[in-house]
């Protein structure tokens, strides 16, 4: 076992601690507020989880931790959001992030994002962010970071990633993964067939999509009104509402007819192994939502790796 301990701040079902955890690292204990995804996270990890709002905890009692995570709510920095940054209550959580950094003091703190994050209001959210973890006594390293360039996962998915370590040396030696030769097919990800739920055939949006979705080895997106297909051969950036009522959906054509993904599908394409456990008693929907708020599990993995070797070296 690791004698690094991570703790998980918004774990969601658990991406970011399994792709530390396989980068060798230790999860100990986690936080989520969504009654669902801490199911699914009850599934699938042992750590000691504390299925509540953030705010109704107390960092001083958590067990100490050497890393600390978090893919912090994205949606009010999201371009498909609204963009609303700190005046909207979940952009307004990064300060609570302070709350356990200070009361944990952690050696690392990773943190993931939207990469519009950077660029929101012209730059000065990310700046308030930085200075923050600055005056918080860490120094920042942060990249944004495509699934399909840097993992075997052909997602078309961009995140800022930011590291943060409280001993200058650790932050010299760390540096972000490079990038990858190549990804793999989006078919290597695809089953032949899927249950019969998952076809449009004999729905009200099967006309609009029949003569739009013709190629089998591309994976098209239902956009509300119009078909995008990917031409470069990956999978459209996996999102929360992939469920809810057709928006966003990847959709591809099979042997049968045309279909959505199905879950463990869009798990795949998050790089979860099919050993990861999707509740059977959990509604698509549910899965979708807690897929597309997920993270890449590979780049974490990738990232996670470099920084254990940015911290192992010390008095070894």
């Amino acid at each position: 076992m690791s004698k690094f301990k991570l703790g998980e701040l918004f774990a969601g079902i658990g991406g970011i601690g399994l792709g530390f955890e396989q980068a060798g690292f230790n999860v100990i204990w986690a936080n989520e507020i969504d009654q669902k995804a801490c199911h699914t996270y009850s599934k699938n990890s042992k750590a000691k989880l504390f299925c509540q709002d953030m705010k109704t905890v107390d960092p001083k009692n958590l067990p100490p931790i050497d890393i600390l995570t978090g893919g912090f709510p994205c949606q009010a920095f999201s371009i498909a959001g609204y963009r609303k940054g700190f005046s909207d209550e979940r952009g307004n959580l990064f300060f609570d992030i302070l709350r356990y950094i200070d009361a944990l003091q952690p050696r690392v703190v990773f943190l993931e994002n939207v990469k519009n994050l950077a660029g929101h209001d012209k730059g000065k959210t990310f700046s308030i962010i930085k200075d923050a973890l600055k005056q918080a006594g860490y120094h920042v390293k942060y990249k944004v970071m495509k699934t399909s360039e840097f993992s075997e996962v052909p997602q078309n998915r961009e995140r800022i990633y930011i590291v943060c370590f409280k001993n200058k040396a650790d932050y010299e030696k760390f540096e972000f993964p490079k990038p990858v030769k190549k990804h793999k097919k989006t078919t290597d990800f695809l089953e032949e067939t899927a249950d019969k739920c998952f076809y449009y055939t004999g729905s009200n949006l099967y006309p609009r999509l029949v003569n739009d979705i013709t190629d089998k080895d591309i994976i098209y997106q239902w956009r509300r009104k119009y078909v995008r297909g990917n031409r470069s051969g990956l999978c459209p950036t996996l999102t929360a509402n992939m469920g809810m009522g057709g928006h966003n959906v990847p959709i591809i054509r099979d042997s049968v007819d045309i279909r959505k993904l199905t879950p463990r599908e869009c798990a795949r394409f998050q790089g979860y192994p099919d050993s990861f456990i999707l509740p059977d008693d959990l509604p698509a929907s549910a899965l979708y939502k807690q897929i597309g708020n997920s993270v890449s599990v590979p780049v974490i993995k990738a990232i996670a790796k470099n920084i254990m070797k940015a911290i192992s070296d010390e008095g070894e």
